[in-house]
């Protein structure tokens, strides 16, 4: 291949939640750009992050994480995975390894035979499609060796797999190597983004992420899966600096104290957290303004997901 040429293409990660795809993502393309916490199913849309690897443009689609369905959100958010999967140039299945063991060992806790439960779902459906993927077993810091070659051998002998890394996204273990296999998988073909642009999710869509990432952070004991956020106005300023102001959506008044907090001390040191990475990602000050309202039922309303890319109908 001549130096000018260059090679471009999507890699889709996929897998049960809270395996680490987002971690994955954010550690191969080299920055944050995908909502990362210790709660699961906190990525609700794909979002792309873009990596490049010598001459090599590697588009990743962190998909949201692939589970049993029960809201209509939660179907939504299964069929955009498959979506992201069936579009791809090339698939990468992230197992949490010691998730595995530990269920394997009959010491698995309910969140631990969840996520394995998903692992097999997921490699039905790999096997329904006639996709193959590479599998990258996650979180192997925490196991011995010889475990982790036992499960790699049983994975792949599922026949849905055409490569194996053990990889620990959080540490940086393996993700240089896997990065370099999928960029030898991508077609050629010109870039599909700047080289400066690490994702292509938009501004407005990206800072209601990181808020609703801090909301998570800090509230994930009080508030589960009842939350929402959107950039409501943006208004870049004559310094230079950007005017944001969002809604915290939640579904029952009895939610709003928790939000705010006493004397609302909560929101704003949420405020705070997601202002200063904000600042960091958009590379300018930010001034950031919270509300919260109450919005009964937001998780079952479609045209709160269309504008994001998750399908209600199908």
């Amino acid at each position: 291949m001549g130096a000018d040429k260059t090679r471009a293409g999507f890699a889709a990660i996929i897998g049960a939640p809270n395996a680490g795809k987002s971690t994955l993502v954010n550690a191969l393309v080299g920055e944050k750009v995908s909502i990362v916490t210790q709660k699961v199913q906190t990525t609700r849309f794909p979002i792309r992050g873009v990596a490049i690897a010598d001459s090599t443009q590697i588009v990743l689609v962190d998909t949201p994480g692939v589970f049993a369905p029960r809201r209509r959100l939660d179907r939504a958010m299964v069929r955009a995975a498959w979506t992201g999967a069936r579009d791809a140039d090339v698939v990468v299945h992230v197992v949490d390894a010691a998730s595995r063991a530990a269920v394997e060992d009959g010491e698995g806790k309910a969140g631990q035979r969840r996520s394995v439960e998903d692992d097999d779902r997921v490699i039905d459906g790999l096997k329904e499609s006639g996709k193959t993927a590479i599998l990258a077993l996650n979180k192997v810091d925490l196991m011995r060796r010889d475990r982790l070659l036992a499960m790699s051998q049983e994975l792949f002998a599922t026949g849905v797999y055409s490569d194996v890394f053990m990889v620990s996204a959080e540490k940086g273990y393996g993700v240089d190597d896997l990065k370099a296999t999928l960029a030898s998988r991508m077609p050629d073909s010109p870039y599909f983004f700047p080289e400066d642009q690490s994702a292509d999710v938009p501004q407005r869509v990206m800072a209601a992420e990181i808020t609703r990432e801090k909301v998570y952070l800090r509230l994930h004991k009080e508030l589960p899966y009842a939350s929402m956020v959107e950039t409501e106005g943006w208004q870049v300023k004559r310094d230079g600096s950007i005017r944001i102001d969002q809604i915290i959506y939640i579904e029952r008044d009895t939610q709003k104290p928790i939000v705010l907090g006493k004397g609302g001390q909560t929101i704003k040191k949420i405020g705070e957290l997601a202002r200063a990475d904000m600042e960091d990602l958009f590379g300018c000050r930010v001034h950031l303004f919270l509300q919260v309202q109450v919005k009964p039922n937001w998780s079952e309303r479609s045209e709160n997901y269309t504008s994001i890319g998750l399908d209600f109908n199908s």
